[in-house]
């Protein structure tokens, strides 16, 4: 069975590049092993990850990653079971959302910032279809 799974939450410390690097280096690393592809978009302080696999090789990523002490506030977005994947590119795509056009931001949400806590999980996951679309997302 294939699910997909919306997260966001908060780093407990400012993120680096290198953080980010390691972090998608080591998804790349143990993800495909696992199963499980992706995307993560990142802003300053903020993640909104997509996973999509098998439920209990998602629902055991996920679980790890609650526990891991660089995230805090972490959040489930959407959670569903589905029939194919949307993000099956990519072992982990990413995107900096600094990088991104606003007037795309504010197409899914009050303001030109990533915010997924104040938006719905369906608008996050337009909004990561759209990145895909314009081709903001790196492998």
């Amino acid at each position: 069975m294939l699910v997909r799974l919306l997260y966001a939450s908060r780093s407990a410390a400012p993120l680096t590049a290198s953080l980010v690097d390691s972090l998608l280096e080591r998804s790349r690393v143990n993800n495909p092993r696992q199963g499980i592809t992706g995307i993560l978009c990142f802003s300053e302080e903020l993640f909104i990850q997509v996973l999509e696999g098998g439920r209990d090789e998602v629902c055991e990523l996920f679980n790890a990653i609650v526990r891991d002490d660089r995230h805090r506030n972490v959040r489930i977005l959407l959670y569903e079971e589905i029939r194919e994947r949307r993000f099956g590119s990519w072992t982990m795509g990413k995107v900096n959302i600094a990088r991104v056009n606003a007037s795309l931001l504010l197409k899914y949400s009050e303001k030109a910032v990533l915010n997924p806590f104040a938006g719905s999980g369906r608008a996050s996951l337009k909004l990561l279809d759209e990145l895909i679309a314009t081709g903001s997302v790196l492998s």
